[in-house]
């Protein structure tokens, strides 16, 4: 072989190694271990409620929010429809459409629930175990969102889904074992089983670190954004301050029937 036939002999096999590498290119480029899934999926925190479930979900029903945020392009039912939806994913509870609650509402002649009385006439012509009550003290969805929201469950007279009681004891004995609590921003006082109540500013730190952990197992990490995405949207954000808020109200029920448990073994004794 000639010199100038090594020679294109060695241009050929070259150039065809180099096509090959083009090919597997992108192959080369992916990360190790790829699938149909582009990421590992994670299950987001979920809510369990604290009541005995054998008889089945209790069963509750959203009151439209009262707006006490000075801010008219609010729309309170967007607030409920999302608060409703968040305690429909709380394990041991079903939450009824808030379009049901509203039509509720006008048979009893009731436009807004502004007392206790009112959430206990909602329960009853509901014929659910409980109503939520809520205000929305606060509302700015821009860069950073902040929002302000009180919750208060209510539980229908007669009922004792709610209620954590030994089976000797007179349940005329434990009226008195139900904290004393208000209607958010409500004037008169009356017993609310249990009350929570947040300023959520996502300037605060704090506030972040609990947005990102929300997000966990809810968003796509390899988006633009992120978890930030709900720092982005206010009604991604309303979704993070209603769970947030579910929360704290699902806590208050659990220490409420804990105190319950304790005054019921000490009658019982």
């Amino acid at each position: 072989m000639t010199t100038e036939q090594h020679m294109l002999a060695t241009i050929r096999t070259t150039g065809r190694a180099s096509y090959a590498f083009f090919l597997l290119l992108p192959l080369l480029l992916l990360p190790a271990g790829c699938s149909s899934n582009r990421y590992e999926l994670q299950a987001p925190t979920a809510l369990i409620a604290p009541y005995e479930t054998a008889q089945g979900d209790v069963l509750w029903a959203v009151a439209p929010p009262r707006n006490e945020s000075g801010v008219g392009v609010l729309d309170p039912l967007d607030v409920a429809d999302t608060l409703a939806a968040t305690l429909q994913e709380v394990r041991g509870v079903t939450v009824v459409p808030v379009n049901r609650t509203l039509g509720a509402m006008r048979s009893i002649g009731i436009e807004h629930v502004s007392s206790p009385a009112d959430a206990r006439r909602l329960a009853l012509e509901l014929g659910v175990d409980g109503v939520i009550v809520s205000s929305i003290t606060a509302w700015n969805p821009y860069k950073p969102p902040r929002i302000g929201l009180n919750l208060a469950l209510y539980g229908r007279p007669g009922s004792d889904r709610l209620t954590e009681r030994a089976a000797d004891v007179d349940p005329r004995e434990l009226t008195s074992a139900t904290t004393e609590r208000r209607l958010p921003n409500a004037g008169a006082h009356d017993q609310a089983l249990s009350v929570a109540a947040a300023h959520l500013d996502a300037a605060n730190h704090e506030v972040l670190m609990s947005v990102r952990h929300y997000a966990e197992g809810r968003h796509d990490p390899e988006t633009a954004l992120g978890w930030r995405g709900y720092l982005a949207s206010m009604q991604l954000f309303t979704k993070f301050a209603c769970y947030r808020l579910t929360g704290q109200l699902l806590d208050e029920e659990r220490l409420r029937l804990a105190r319950e448990r304790v005054t019921a073994q000490a009658l019982a004794r």
